[in-house]
């Protein structure tokens, strides 16, 4: 099943000042799945019995699962079943049917339409992206990783399986900063997969020029190489105990423990980076912090300013917590993994329009977006919907009183500013590019067994 649809029409009635509800974003996932094209084998041809459930019916009755909060294939069953699905009609299946049928479909029309979705969104959330975030970088996202929940014993081959085998994999994701939006999404089997072997394909098709967000799960100086060499930024923490050697000082005030400069990574000749980062260091309290940065240029990335860059890596915390709490992904439907994949999607595809709500209400409130309650918005706007108001306006206007709107708890460390006057100048006779030399374990992907 391909997946196309008019862009101007599909979001019609979500962003025209009409009341928004669950209902208007079921409208929206009504229109978008009803462009989607049939697949071969919904076309009736030659002899024997057609599909009584088209392919199209069961994926907009997992979205519709998701949204109303539904927990199982079991209650995706009964939707079909029950003419509970829009205007279409009864589906006379049985509730193994649909279950067999969400084993043999695949994710593919699921991951079309999450594209479809997402391309849109980004279009229309343009107004809105959060503006001092980088402004030299093309793009700025979140790169991590988050592990889904165990499988629950309900089947009995599982009772007395080991409890490491019933975790459903781990979700890597990228996150658009800006936009609040999911940029590209993986679902990895393997929960304990290093995260460093699936980084550099998340990457791909990010613009050269983007700034990337990531923790120290995937500190390594190979990584760093790579993403200077493709052409992108990246702002880390810097792990502890690891060797360095200073080749520039910005700036450097001992008293204040405040330190901006550039530096070799790894001063053994067993392992070193290739490129010369810049590593910076302040002191809140009695703790120090550091980061590093391919963005040699104080003049692009103030000190002042890191902290506050790395802090929206977060945001891929808060979009996780949406998916898992607010949406549902914290109970499995199944313990197949095409299954899994299949909730994973739906998830995502739900979770896209509703941040595209919280960005609209953030920028009618004049707020920060994270001072938007996510979870309050997808428990209260049905109920303004339900009786006859506006959710968004009624989310600004009694936002603040109602609490729906208020201060964010995210901690804000505050970096020392420096004037420009105070820092010393990167002379240009200073080499930063020398051969590399890795000798860390390398987390590319385990070999297919031959036979």
């Amino acid at each position: 099943m391909s997946v196309s649809f008019e862009h101007d029409r599909v979001l019609e009635g979500l962003w025209t000042g009409g009341v928004v509800g669950l209902g208007q974003v079921e409208e929206f996932l009504r229109r978008a799945v009803g462009r989607m094209q049939p697949t071969e084998e919904d076309t009736p041809r030659g002899v024997g019995r057609p599909r009584v459930l088209p392919s199209m019916c069961l994926w907009a009755g997992m979205l519709v699962c998701v949204l109303r909060g539904m927990g199982s294939q079991l209650e995706l069953w009964r939707l079909l079943a029950s003419k509970g699905l829009w205007e279409y009609p009864r589906f006379e299946v049985t509730d193994q049917a649909v279950y067999n049928r969400l084993a043999s479909e695949g994710t593919r029309p699921l991951e079309e339409l999450f594209g479809q979705v997402s391309a849109l969104l980004k279009e229309r959330l343009k107004p809105y992206e959060l503006g001092g975030l980088a402004s030299f970088a093309q793009e700025v996202v979140a790169l991590d990783q988050s592990t889904l929940e165990k499988v629950a014993r309900l089947v009995p081959t599982l009772r007395d399986a080991n409890p490491k085998e019933l975790v459903a994999g781990k979700i890597a994701g990228l996150f658009d900063v800006r936009a609040q939006q999911w940029r590209r999404v993986m679902h990895i089997q393997e929960a304990n997969e290093n995260e460093k072997v699936s980084a550099k394909e998340m990457l791909s098709g990010l613009a050269p020029g983007a700034m990337v967000l990531f923790d120290l799960g995937y500190f390594s100086f190979e990584w760093f190489d790579h993403l200077t060499d493709s052409g992108y930024h990246y702002l880390s923490r810097m792990r502890a105990k690891t060797s360095y050697e200073v080749i520039h000082v910005y700036h450097q005030d001992k008293e204040a423990g405040t330190l901006d400069c550039v530096v070799w990574l790894g001063k053994h000749r067993a392992d070193r980076a290739a490129h010369a980062v810049r590593m910076v260091r302040f002191r809140v309290g009695q703790k120090t912090h550091s980061y590093i940065t391919n963005v040699l240029d104080p003049s692009l990335l103030a000190l002042h300013e890191i902290p506050r860059l790395y802090a929206r890596r977060w945001d891929f915390e808060l979009a996780m917590k949406l998916v898992k709490r607010e949406l549902g992904l914290h109970l499995l439907w199944g313990c197949k993994p095409v299954v899994v994949q299949q909730q994973v999607w739906a998830v995502l595809i739900i979770a896209q329009v509703l941040g595209a709500l919280r960005m609209e209400v953030a920028a009618r409130a004049g707020v920060e977006v994270e001072e938007v309650s996510m979870g309050l918005l997808v428990r209260y706007m049905p109920r303004f919907a339900g009786r006859g108001l506006d959710p968004l306006k009624e989310f600004v206007e009694q936002g603040r009183a109602l609490g729906f709107i208020r201060p964010s708890r995210r901690i804000d460390r505050r970096a020392p500013e420096i004037a420009p006057e105070r820092l010393r100048a990167l002379p240009e006779s200073v080499a930063l590019v020398r051969k590399p030399r890795y000798s860390g374990r390398r987390c590319d992907p385990r070999p297919t067994p031959k036979d």
